[in-house]
């Protein structure tokens, strides 16, 4: 019945889904939750539009994604720039000299470069000087105060673990910028769609059948299926009934509450790098889309975010992409080479953390790969 059976309705789904439905081609999506969007879902609370999966900005240099994007929604020019909290003291993300200001009342490049040089200098002295795990490499970018601060309670309550037992690599670099500049990305394009991205995705699959609550990997012999290429969105160890044994993830949990209150926090996000406090970031969705004339004039929407272990039954959100884990995921890319039919795709199906324009990119790519 159809040339593509997608299975997600996420960014990936839904970009995929377009390029071949713009193609000629008949096309099938599934979605196992009850709504499109995958985890950049919106939905409206007090005419606010709410990221129910955690804060999605949308940014990229690449302009082929954003004007693919922009066929489907109006951007506005929402600029990432998240606060973080230590304690009582706020500091400007990302690393910044306005944060630098705030850490040591260093006014010039110069003087906060050799404030880090110093701390730096004093790590070593101790004779660390080939990090055996994450604290020590913070500690050689960047200092005990940047680290204590703003680096590790964040760090250990993302990944669960005590920075002593993470492996080094997971920060490479530390993004120092010795200019007066809060905005977090660097790409050329940024914004948030006006008017949520679950319209987005609306739009990308209009025209295009969707199947919501449905499992595929409960109903793979449906006789809709068959003859169809699939697409496959969805964690690739459980398409091999983790036969292997299962990837690891971690995962979130949210907690949105109204507040009588038309402001709460000032800004969209708000980073809390204490240890002792169990979320890491505090998101007010109002400050996405400050041009919505539908919001509250005197209730907002906030919506804390708590890391959480992965297990059966949870959403996995980010790959635990250590060296066990991706040389299992290899064993599963061998095994999925085999599959007739099947393509694995985005985060999930390639093990791997892509941002949203990644995402897209991949989706297009493939779509090319496809002749689509």
């Amino acid at each position: 019945m159809f040339d593509y059976v997608i299975v997600g309705a996420g960014v990936f789904g839904a970009v995929f889904a377009r390029r071949a439905k713009d193609a000629g081609r008949s096309v099938l999506v599934l979605e196992r939750r009850a709504h499109i969007a995958g985890n950049v879902y919106t939905e409206e609370t007090e005419g606010i539009n709410v990221h129910r999966y955690g804060a999605h900005i949308f940014h990229t240099s690449y302009e082929h994604v954003w004007n693919f994007a922009g066929r489907f929604a109006e951007f506005n020019r929402y600029t990432n720039s998240p606060v973080a909290r230590y304690k009582d003291e706020l500091y400007n993300l990302p690393f910044n000299m306005n944060t630098f200001h705030a850490l040591w009342n260093v006014t010039t490049p110069d003087e906060a470069r050799k404030k880090i040089a110093r701390q730096v200098e004093e790590v070593r002295s101790l004779g660390i000087t080939e990090p055996k795990n994450l604290e020590e490499q913070a500690l050689l970018l960047g200092g005990y105060d940047i680290y204590e601060k703003l680096v590790k309670g964040y760090t250990e309550k993302q990944w669960g673990k005590r920075a002593t037992e993470l492996p080094a690599f997971i920060i490479k670099r530390l993004p120092f910028r010795f200019t007066y500049d809060n905005n977090y990305f660097n790409d050329r394009y940024q914004g948030i769609p006006i008017g949520g991205y679950t319209a987005m995705a609306e739009r990308m699959l209009d025209g295009i059948e969707v199947r919501c609550n449905t499992d595929y990997l409960k109903d793979r012999d449906n006789p809709d299926y068959k003859g169809a290429v699939i697409i496959f969105t969805g964690m690739i160890d459980e398409y091999f009934d983790c036969c292997l044994g299962a990837l690891e993830y971690r995962s979130l949990e949210f907690k949105t509450e109204i507040k009588d209150t038309d402001n709460y926090q000032g800004n969209a996000v708000v980073n809390y790098t204490e240890y002792e406090i169990p979320y890491t970031r505090v998101i007010e969705h109002r400050h996405f889309e400050p041009e919505n004339e539908r919001a509250s004039k005197d209730k907002t929407v906030v919506t804390y975010e708590y890391p959480a272990e992965w297990k059966a039954g949870k959403e996995p959100y980010y790959p635990v992409n250590d060296e066990k884990n991706n040389s299992l995921y290899e064993r599963y890319r061998e095994l999925a080479a085999k599959e007739s039919k099947v393509i694995f795709g985005g985060r999930l199906g390639q093990y791997k953390y892509y941002d949203m324009d990644d995402t897209i990119n991949a989706a297009l790519k493939l779509a090319d790969d496809e002749g689509l």
